[in-house]
């Protein structure tokens, strides 16, 4: 694990109560990968389940997430990203609260300031989500 739950808030521009990733467990520059267990008083809870929402913001966070771990790392300050277009996504399950998922993302380009990535979300071995991100990033 490069980050937990504890060390989070250094990396991501986002504040609790709207933090939705719990660790960062691998970050290479081609890839981040999050693991995330959403709890009962989670923003995204509805009866029960990890909504729709929640899952695209623990995409989007992941991303951010890789990011700002690069930033740290490098002695820079994080940058703030912005969603440019959110394409194909395709939600296949729903988590139940207290589940813990693990989420991907793959960045397939970048250019200047913007970023194409691919997102997959994983419970267990099992895909339950994915999509494709354009992230722009606000230079410094």
């Amino acid at each position: 694990m490069l980050v937990s739950k504890e060390d989070i808030y250094k990396y991501i521009p986002q504040k609790p109560p709207m933090i939705m990733v719990d660790a960062l467990l691998e970050c290479t520059n081609k890839y981040y990968i999050s693991q995330f267990c959403p709890s009962a008083n989670n923003l995204f809870n509805t009866d029960g389940f990890f909504n729709e929402s929640g899952l695209a913001e623990n995409m989007a966070q992941t991303a951010a997430l890789g990011v700002g771990y690069f930033a740290v790392t490098n002695k820079e300050k994080i940058p703030l990203g912005f969603i440019g277009a959110i394409k194909n996504l395709s939600i296949y399950e729903i988590p139940i609260i207290g589940d813990t998922i693990t989420t991907k993302i793959t960045v397939l380009h970048e250019v200047l300031n913007a970023t194409i990535a691919k997102a997959e979300v994983f419970l267990e071995k099992k895909q339950i989500a994915e999509g494709e991100f354009k992230v722009f990033i606000n230079p410094l």
